[in-house]
């Protein structure tokens, strides 16, 4: 159910709460901002600030900012419930009780009203010029489409990774995994995505049981679907990250490859392009063993790493995808 009346606490779907809801929304809007969260309640507000700032910047984009928190532990939910209430634009907060990004990012799409849905990280600065720029790329599409931004780093101390500094336009025409091409820190589809794919996949991404990949599950879909998907790099993000330690980026290395294990093992009968990837994955380990990748994160058997924890995720989701997902699982 959704919430009319300002500062209202009601039950959305069965595990969400809104914290609060302005009673004067509009029921329509260009574009929602749907930003989920957890534990960062000490990191949050720059990220808040940059959407104020390109709200208060754009002069002819209607925008409503949705803020989702994840079933955090710290004071993250009265952080949103406050800056919530104290903006002058449409802001809806929401809080998941059970776990999970691709979960939070439903109960984002349940309360958004924009005709455009634009996702961002909770450790990223928007351009101020983010929503113009996203209103501009939506123009031109006639149908459904799928479109992602620039993603650079934001502090020159983190590893580079995470990011997406490639200034050439492109759009993707070919029948492969689209993994990378866009990723979900600066990511928007015009709604007729959702009516056409439904919702994320709650088994994936951060804190759900395959620990990622619920951003490339949708492009998967959508590739399928022959959904348009196309790279914007004028829509700029800046991702403050925060990992300069290399463990910290082989873990997270592991868990995207941990995802990607289970996306082949979901859609592997549905396209042929799962095939190809697969007979790729291996023939790539193999020639690690010949000529060394010698990468600076992963080291000399880069891809024998992600087929590693390919194979463990294409396992766990043959062993357990008649097991109804609970929300009750940790990021890996």
């Amino acid at each position: 159910m959704m919430s009319k009346t300002g500062n209202a606490r009601v039950m959305t779907h069965v595990n969400d709460m809104v914290l609060y809801a302005p009673a004067d929304r509009p029921a329509q809007l260009d574009v929602s901002v749907i930003l989920c969260t957890r534990n960062r309640v000490d990191a949050l507000r720059d990220a808040l600030d940059s959407l104020a700032a390109a709200i208060q910047a754009s002069g002819n984009v209607s925008a409503e900012i949705v803020l989702v928190d994840s079933a955090s532990t710290d004071a993250t939910p009265d952080l949103l419930r406050s800056w919530a209430e104290s903006q002058s634009f449409p802001v809806v907060a929401i809080r998941c009780l059970l776990p999970g990004l691709a979960r939070a990012r439903n109960a984002g799409l349940s309360q958004s009203r924009g005709a455009i849905i634009a996702m961002t990280d909770d450790d990223c600065v928007v351009a101020a010029d983010y929503l113009d720029k996203i209103k501009a790329a939506f123009a031109s599409e006639s149908g459904p489409a799928i479109i992602g931004g620039r993603i650079n780093l934001g502090d020159t101390r983190d590893l580079p990774i995470t990011i997406k500094p490639d200034p050439e336009p492109k759009v993707f025409d070919k029948m492969r995994m689209p993994s990378g091409f866009i990723m979900g820190a600066n990511l928007s589809f015009n709604r007729r995505v959702i009516k056409e794919l439904g919702e994320f996949d709650v088994r994936f991404g951060a804190g759900a049981r395959f620990v990622s990949a619920e951003d490339s599950d949708l492009l998967v879909r959508a590739r399928i679907k022959g959904i348009r998907v196309r790279y914007a790099p004028e829509i700029v993000v800046s991702h403050f990250h925060g990992r300069r330690q290399l463990s910290d980026a082989q873990k997270l290395n592991a868990g995207y490859s941990f995802g990607d294990g289970a996306l082949f093992a979901k859609h592997l009968f549905a396209t042929s392009f799962i095939a190809r990837a697969i007979i790729g994955a291996l023939a790539r380990s193999a020639r690690d063993l010949v000529l060394p990748s010698n990468d600076p994160i992963l080291g000399r058997r880069k891809h024998l790493f992600r087929l590693k924890h390919q194979f463990r995720g294409f396992a766990a989701f043959l062993r357990t995808r008649n097991i109804p997902e609970d929300g009750a699982f940790k990021a890996g």
